[in-house]
């Protein structure tokens, strides 16, 4: 008897379909953890979203605006931006407290001590002093100081320096020692220029006056090189009468003042301390934007022969 053949199993041609389903449900798992752990930029979508509505639904009739954060809800009116309250400050005034401020007594007992010890330079002109309300100023020319080109206190003028230090030394006021010089180019290499020369001068004035035994915490120093001129640098006698050390002792107190606001009272005591914090700023303003007044120009013949003048 014939035996009976096996049934063949039937070939399965569908069987890479399992493994598809499983990686295509794990690439969306995937992106489903992607899309969680992304930020999504608002204005970015719905820029994309206007235009994909546009695209297949036509362009939109009216311009809609792109809002990014959180809308408020339909129907609710926009907040009112309201303006901010102009800030207005009553205008400052600076009355004069009665009579006008006194001439300082320590600048006039100064003046005439100077006019006094030095009346000799005085009278020819090698020395000026001027006094004005803020301040005492005493110029005194390079020449009879300096040799030309150089910084150092001359020895001849050593004891007229001692002298003006003997004078200010026992006052409490500040002192400002400036230096100046003609146009002349200088290019030395000690000097590089007349900013140098000129401040180089005013520091040896100011160290000789320490050696006399003026307090250095009284004294600074200034170099104007040739832009401060008082004469025209196109003759000899205005060079000369450039080149000169400007000593300035300032008044120790500030001028009188009451200070108080357009709705107040000039009278009233509560403006006393704004006039105390006042007082020294509007001092100093005063003191270094007055303007100098101007001196006489002519020289007169000296006992002590200037160093003639050369070209560095």
């Amino acid at each position: 008897m014939a035996r009976k053949r096996g049934h063949e199993e039937h070939a399965n041609h569908e069987a890479w379909a399992i493994p598809y389903g499983d990686l295509v449900t794990l690439l969306l798992a995937l992106f489903v953890v992607l899309y969680s752990m992304s930020s999504v930029n608002e204005g970015k979508y719905r820029v994309l979203s206007d235009s994909l509505n546009e695209a297949f639904g036509g362009k939109p009739r009216a311009a809609q605006p792109i809002q990014i954060g959180d809308q408020p809800p339909r129907g609710a009116k926009p907040a009112m931006i309201k303006p901010l309250p102009k800030m207005t400050t009553p205008p400052l005034k600076v009355l004069s407290g009665g009579k006008p401020a006194a001439p300082a007594g320590e600048l006039q007992l100064m003046a005439d001590q100077v006019h006094k010890a030095m009346a000799d330079l005085i009278d020819k002109n090698l020395i000026r002093v001027r006094r004005t309300e803020l301040a005492l100023e005493i110029e005194i020319g390079t020449d009879i100081l300096f040799a030309s080109g150089v910084a150092d206190v001359s020895t001849a003028a050593r004891p007229v320096l001692a002298r003006l230090a003997a004078i200010l030394e026992p006052f409490p006021n500040s002192i400002r020692v400036e230096g100046h010089t003609d146009d002349l180019p200088i290019a030395t290499v000690a000097y590089p220029s007349n900013w140098q020369l000129s401040s180089a001068r005013a520091a040896s004035v100011v160290a000789l006056f320490m050696g006399q035994g003026i307090a250095p915490v009284r004294m600074s120093v200034a170099g104007f090189g040739e832009y401060r001129p008082l004469a025209s640098n196109d003759s000899a006698d205005g060079r000369n009468r450039n080149r000169r050390v400007l000593i300035v002792i300032p008044r120790t107190e500030p001028p009188t003042i009451t200070a108080a606001f357009d709705d107040g009272d000039a009278s009233d005591p509560t403006a006393t301390p704004l006039a105390q914090q006042l007082a020294p700023a509007i001092d100093r303003a005063i003191e270094f934007g007055s303007a100098r007044p101007k001196a006489d120009q002519d020289l007169a013949a000296a006992t002590l022969t200037p160093v003639p003048e050369t070209t560095p």
